[in-house]
């Protein structure tokens, strides 16, 4: 069976899990963890901010980005796709006072045009906007990157009005390979980001929120608050810095095979494949059978994601190899070949 549910299913390596077995370990949430510590530094310095911040998880960190630069009774503009509005279960309303002002892109993501034409013109009875989100890549549409001027020409939108900008950057990694573009150039788009070490590096659990110290500060009282403080978290940090150092690079070879699913499964059954910037293969079917689709897929050895009832979605990943996806590409294209024929 191969799972291409999503590049989170990987299991520790050999060599991370010998990485996690010898880490240096403190208490975090008294005087710290050491090992936790250079895994906040090495972040900070790769993505350019003052500091860093590890958290459980994505979402953790998403939401505290969300309440240390809003307050209650205002409102986000963010792309109508974005993970923080369809996947984190209302977190900035339930949890910081906040409504979701969605922007509905032209293409496939949003674009600097698109937030523009979201920003609401002062009034007393609208709501004021306190925060501008961002993803990339983009889960959504499929593992899009938006490119670095884009990424620019948006932030200037946000600054034009006033307000300061969060980058999603679950896979920014993806991004910075594909893009060629570094990670402190994309992440120069933002005041605080969030980087995720449990999709294409590999490790088990785990994110990092980078900003500046003041806001960071803030945000280390609402991870305490949302119960994120962690003990002898440098067994967790190890891994993470393991995928830095061996899995960042060999992201491209998941970018590449990527490309080989897309290239066999595209027509199979009357679907049609959305062209993968980066690991994510977004696959749409001619009918509402998705569920059908990935039941058949799984029969066959290969296990997806139902997106919505017209599509489905494959990740590729560390455990993933290119050999893997081109035996198991075959068998998606057949299970998606035999559910149209059903229906004959």
């Amino acid at each position: 069976m191969l799972d291409l549910r999503s590049d989170t299913v990987t299991r520790p390596t050999a060599a991370m899990r010998r990485a996690i077995a010898d880490a240096e370990v403190g208490d975090d949430v008294l005087e710290g963890d050491p090992t936790t510590a250079r895994l906040e530094a090495t972040v900070a310095e790769l993505l350019g901010k003052e500091r860093a911040l590890f958290f459980p998880s994505g979402t953790m960190a998403n939401q505290a980005a969300v309440w240390v630069h809003t307050t209650p009774g205002t409102e986000i503009l963010i792309d109508a796709e974005a993970h923080i509005v369809q996947w984190e279960i209302a977190g900035a309303a339930a949890l910081c006072g906040v409504q979701i002002r969605p922007v509905t892109a032209r293409g496939a993501v949003m674009q600097a045009d698109d937030l523009q034409a979201a920003v609401r013109m002062p009034s007393i009875h609208a709501p004021e906007a306190s925060l501008v989100c961002l993803e990339n890549t983009h889960n959504g549409a499929g593992g899009v990157v938006t490119s670095l001027a884009d990424m620019q020409a948006l932030r200037d939108v946000a600054r034009r009005a006033g307000l300061p900008v969060h980058l999603d950057g679950a896979r920014l990694w993806n991004a910075s390979v594909a893009s060629g573009v570094s990670l402190a150039e994309l992440a120069s788009c933002a005041d605080t980001v969030m980087v995720s070490f449990s999709k294409g590096l590999g490790a088990p659990v785990g994110a990092c929120l980078v900003g500046p110290a003041d806001l960071l500060t803030k945000a280390h009282r609402v991870r305490k608050r949302l119960g994120g403080g962690m003990r002898q978290s440098g067994v967790l940090a190890a891994a993470a810095l393991h995928g830095l150092e061996f899995h960042l690079d060999r992201l491209a070879d998941d970018h590449a095979a990527a490309r080989e699913l897309a290239d066999i499964v595209d027509g199979a059954g009357g679907a049609t494949v959305v062209a993968p910037d980066t690991n994510i293969v977004m696959i749409d079917l001619p009918t509402p059978r998705a569920a059908d689709v990935a039941a058949r897929a799984a029969e066959l050895g290969v296990r997806i994601s139902v997106w919505h009832e017209r599509r489905v979605r494959a990740v590729t990943h560390l455990d993933a190899p290119l050999e893997a996806i081109r035996e198991h590409g075959i068998r998606l294209m057949k299970a998606l070949e035999d559910t149209t024929s059903r229906l004959d």
